[in-house]
């Protein structure tokens, strides 16, 4: 439980709000460019940026439960800029060797350059992404739709279905011939997008991550890692919206009665206290199994769905007890629910998700309760 945390745990949940003050609320106040570069630079001096990186890397390789209490504490104080606090993580090309350790994940670790993950197809695509091994190279063809910041990547972690061995992860670089840009777009949390097309794109067989056949093993891996992400970011939102509503309801209204009074109010924001605290237990919990070196795989799911729909009813209902100043575009709610909305079709839509952890549990008799 978050009341069940070590002496380091409690010294990084300090760290992180000295952060926010010191740092990250201050940095605001710049242009982009120049705030995220404040923040990035403060963030290796107290210690977060390494928090997601390798040893190896001079990373410092935080558990699963660090990293949560780590996001939750950043995200209840609702800052900008919060991609600008960890380093990019090796992600799919974790034990990956030459070549690729050289030409990517040293440098995509250094933040010299960067990569993105190929793997939701159109839905009106023909056929999935193809590719056939020919010697030393493998030739693609097919389409990637929501390539997260893939306009600005140089390399693509690309899910391959390689024509003899099966689902395969495999690194396109965005410069390589044949690889076309079609469409950049914004999603409604502001996030940046991309949809590529592959015409003949040839690449050395040694940019297959791992075994041919093993990618779609690999990309779950990642994705559910990024799902715990979502809960515990999801968490820290919800603890900052039930403060800013806290104050709120304790303000007086024009009657010169507390605004949470009625009780019909009471009951609305006690409903969102339940929620929240159901959706912290649920993100501890499964941070520690993850750090046990147990399968969360049903149990990063169960996170992500009910986290990232509890925030969404949080933030809306909060906006229904402020009222209509809270849906002006630039009132912090308003905002709020542009960014978490997305979150429940990120990384696997929910009603999705629901049917995995059934199957999971029913066919191959994975997950808890």
């Amino acid at each position: 439980m978050p009341e069940s945390l070590s002496r380091e745990l409690l010294t990084l949940i300090d760290t992180c709000n000295e952060f926010v003050a010191n740092v990250m609320n201050p940095a605001a106040e710049h242009p982009t460019d120049a705030a995220r570069a404040l923040i990035r630079a403060g963030a290796k001096d107290v210690g977060l940026f390494p928090m997601t990186q390798p040893t190896d890397f001079g990373g410092s390789a935080s558990s699963a439960l660090a990293l949560c209490v780590a996001r939750e504490t950043l995200c209840s104080h609702n800052p900008s800029y919060l991609d600008a606090v960890f380093g990019p993580s090796p992600g799919v090309l974790a034990n990956v060797k030459d070549p690729l350790y050289s030409s990517h994940l040293r440098p995509l670790l250094a933040g010299t350059i960067r990569g993105s993950f190929g793997f939701t197809e159109p839905d009106d695509a023909a056929h999935p992404t193809a590719g056939i091994i020919q010697g030393n190279e493998l030739i693609i063809n097919g389409q990637k739709s929501y390539v997260t910041g893939g306009a600005d990547a140089d390399f693509i972690n690309t899910l391959v279905d390689i024509k003899g061995r099966g689902s395969s992860l495999v690194v396109i670089n965005t410069a390589t011939a044949g690889v076309a840009l079609e469409r950049r777009f914004t999603a409604l949390d502001g996030s940046h997008h991309a949809a590529f097309k592959f015409t003949d794109v040839t690449v050395p067989t040694a940019h297959i991550i791992g075994e041919p056949g093993q990618g779609l093993p690999k990309a779950m891996r990642q994705i559910g890692d990024t799902r715990l992400l979502f809960a515990a970011q999801a968490s820290g939102y919800m603890l900052w919206t039930i403060n800013l509503l806290n104050t709120h309801l304790l303000g007086i209204d024009k009657s010169g009665k507390p605004r949470g009074s009625q009780n019909v109010v009471r009951l609305r924001y006690a409903d969102l206290r339940i929620k929240a605290f159901a959706a912290r237990s649920m993100l501890y919990r499964t941070a520690r199994l993850a750090d046990q070196g147990q399968n969360i795989v049903n149990e990063a799911m169960a996170c992500k769905v009910f986290a990232t729909e509890a925030v969404g009813e949080i933030v809306d209902t909060a906006i229904q007890l402020v009222g209509g100043g809270a849906l002006v575009e630039d009132h912090p709610l308003a905002k709020l629910y542009q960014k978490v909305r997305t979150w429940r079709l990120a990384e696997g839509a929910s009603d999705v998700l629901r049917l995995n952890i059934g199957r999971g549990i029913l066919e191959l008799g994975k997950g808890r309760i």
